[in-house]
């Protein structure tokens, strides 16, 4: 059985992500060395090491969906302008661009979630706990529950990668990390959809065919 005291154990070794760390565990029998190791293979210990390196070359990419409908802007770093020129750099690039298209994200990681939209969802989420008829002694755990949720909505780096529903941004770019063998950061992006906060008109069909009939 993998617990999360071995799990614990192996992300103060490794630096490896919590999934990673249990599938790893759970593919070596509960055998922390043997973990360690099938991290090493993977890449994912020493991708973790390189996360905390500066990057600051990379590319802004620019993504136009649906005849002008969305367009995106984002700014992915990585260490050397080399490293900014390999093709799986590039995609991946592009990918997130995408990803910022078809999944809305607001955020690009949770510590930039502003304490009052947090609270203001905890609020929010408690009180749909309490008319469902929950004990108070149980909703702060379903409330932690639920904000994971919500961050996965609005964080670009907690949603499933709409490529493969399996897999986070987070966890993708940390398989490029450890593929290309830099740090890589998504530090910045902006979103625009066509008409988005715009009062738009709403016609009344029934109103206008009166008005055609002379009614």
């Amino acid at each position: 059985m993998i617990t999360a005291e071995m799990v614990k154990q192996l992300r103060e070794r490794t630096g490896s992500g919590m999934m990673d760390c249990k599938k790893a565990l759970t593919e070596t029998d509960g055998n922390v060395e043997k973990a360690i190791e099938y991290l090493r293979e993977k890449g994912l210990a020493a991708a973790a090491k390189k996360a905390g390196r500066i990057a600051a070359e990379g590319l802004v990419e620019s993504y136009i969906h649906g005849n002008g409908r969305i367009g995106v802007l984002v700014e992915v770093n990585i260490e050397t302008d080399f490293a900014a020129a390999n093709e799986d750099f590039k995609q991946l690039v592009k990918d997130i661009a995408m990803q910022i298209a078809a999944a809305k994200p607001e955020y690009v990681r949770k510590e930039e979630v502003p304490t009052d939209v947090l609270d203001k969802e905890m609020n929010i989420l408690r009180a749909q706990a309490r008319n469902e008829g929950k004990p108070e002694k149980i909703i702060e755990k379903m409330v932690e529950g639920r904000i994971e949720k919500f961050y996965k909505d609005i964080c670009l780096l907690e949603q499933p990668w709409i490529k493969d529903n399996d897999k986070t941004i987070k966890q993708l770019v940390t398989e490029k990390i450890a593929a290309i063998g830099e740090n890589i950061s998504i530090r910045r992006f902006a979103r625009f959809e066509r008409g988005e906060g715009l009062a738009k008109k709403e016609e009344n069909f029934a109103e206008e065919v009166a008005k055609q009939i002379g009614g």
